[in-house]
């Protein structure tokens, strides 16, 4: 999708699906909505190519997952375990047992490697 503005300015992020996504998870919790406003800055600032590389690699690019989807696929972790998390701990044993294996597969997926190529690729794409 190609937006064109004036001055080459950087498009707003209102009506797209990022902007769409940010409005639905406003109010969830106040570290939702930091991670919000973060994403929301990002989107909005004005990048160089660099830039834009190194954010790239940091969001989704890197192969052994210290990255800003690895550490959202390690909280996920943290969430669904009841050492970690003891609101778990109200549950019984097998439903804290089937949250902590799903946790588990959901990080397993989120570091999966091939899921950062396409970052990686567009990474490379930008080399200069």
């Amino acid at each position: 999708m190609h937006v064109h503005t004036g001055d080459n300015a950087v498009p707003p992020v209102h009506g797209t699906d990022l902007g769409d996504t940010l409005e639905d998870l406003q109010g969830v919790h106040a570290g939702i909505d930091l991670i919000r406003d973060g994403l929301r800055l990002l989107a909005l600032d004005r990048h160089d190519l660099n830039t834009t590389q190194v954010l790239l690699a940091t969001l989704a690019g890197s192969p052994d997952s210290t990255d800003v989807l690895g550490a959202l696929a390690h909280l996920i972790t943290r969430l669904t375990n009841p050492d970690t998390n003891p609101a778990l701990r109200a549950l019984p044993l097998d439903q804290q047992k089937e949250a902590t294996h799903q946790g588990w597969l959901t990080t397993h997926h989120l570091t999966d490697p091939d899921l950062r190529t396409s970052t990686s690729t567009a990474c490379a794409a930008l080399d200069h």
